[in-house]
């Protein structure tokens, strides 16, 4: 019988990474201890957590855990090596490209304000990509918990730095707090600076998410989407469109989205031509990287070497590497391809 593949030697782009979320588990700790400060049973012993944010209590959970991860993060150095062992461990799973996303707000209070905060992550993105050898691009993102006019801040400050590592703009938290619309104008500012616009929909709430998302802010890409598969005419729309959806497996059962991995509906996504990514979104509270949802295409979902070299192309075709980077990338699927299995 042949051999399957190796998934980790398929180039492929990742295009749903949370900032604090990328952190490994064991920086967490060591930067928690070195500080004196507590850590909660979810992060330490009994880690990765059990979560579900179907309710409110859930999500608060889930928000608890991750502002308790982001406040080890208080010097600039944490940053810079948060983010060299982020592309390290990328290019351990064959990304070859990563848009990252940050909400500069956050860190802005340690950091010297919103500007300084993102030029820090933006100089420490750089570093990285070079030390690790891979593209790495940023993603700023609004929090949608918050008030709108907050959002509006950040579009600007995003726009000025669209050609300094800044590629999209972003929405993230619990899409149940608010309606797509409400952060129109964000949208509508960055989208004019030249950035895509990458909102969060469809994961906590159903179809009717994705496609506020798309109709109220333009979305080039929607964060999760996943219930877009309830919908056989969104499914379309997204497919007619090019419109990717940025699937996240594990995170899906984390959250509770669904009660397992195999009912994540990748499979119909798929088959109904919708553009999809993979993504990890969260390792640090998920436990999983990105190279494990692969592994879950080919385990669960069935898919077959073809259709997961497809899921990488995929990947490729809806970020926003330059197009040499494009080239070398689809070239390096094909040959996996066309490869022995080892």
């Amino acid at each position: 019988m042949q051999m399957p593949r190796p998934l980790h030697a398929l180039p492929k782009a990742h295009l749903h990474l949370h900032f604090t979320g990328s952190m490994r588990h064991s920086t967490l700790i060591e930067l928690a201890r070195d500080q004196g400060l507590h850590l909660p049973d979810a992060l330490e012993q009994d880690w990765p957590p059990k979560l579900r944010a179907t309710d409110e209590r859930g999500w608060f959970r889930f928000q608890r855990l991750y502002d308790i991860a982001r406040s080890v993060l208080t010097r600039p150095e944490h940053v810079y090596r948060l983010l060299r062992e982020a592309a390290e461990d990328e290019v351990a799973a064959g990304s070859r490209w990563l848009e990252i996303q940050v909400d500069p707000s956050g860190y802005a209070q340690r950091f010297g304000g919103l500007t300084a905060t993102l030029e820090l992550m933006l100089d420490a993105v750089r570093q990285a990509a070079t030390h690790a050898g891979i593209g790495i691009a940023v993603i700023v993102a609004a929090n949608r918990t918050r008030h709108p006019l907050d959002a509006n801040t950040l579009a600007r400050l995003a726009v000025q730095y669209t050609d300094k590592g800044v590629v999209g703009f972003g929405l993230s938290n619990d899409e149940r707090r608010s309606q797509a619309r409400d952060f129109e104008r964000a949208f509508r500012i960055a989208k004019r600076g030249g950035l895509l616009a990458m909102p969060h929909g469809g994961e906590l709430m159903g179809p009717r998410s994705v496609a506020q998302c798309v109709d109220d802010l333009g979305a080039d890409r929607v964060g999760h989407g996943v219930r877009a598969a309830e919908d056989d005419w969104l499914m379309q729309r997204l497919a007619d469109r090019q419109i990717c959806c940025e699937i996240c497996p594990t995170s899906n059962v984390g959250l509770g989205v669904v009660e397992r991995a195999a009912d994540v509906p990748l499979r119909r996504l798929f088959d109904a031509g919708v553009p999809i990514a993979l993504g990890s979104d969260d390792p640090l509270l998920f436990g999983t990287r990105l190279l494990r949802q692969y592994e879950l295409a080919r385990d669960v979902y069935g898919f077959s070497d073809a259709e997961v070299a497809e899921l990488a192309r995929q990947s490729v075709r809806s970020s926003t590497a330059p197009e040499t980077v494009r080239k070398e990338l689809l070239k390096g699927v094909d040959d996996w391809l066309t490869s022995s299995p080892e």
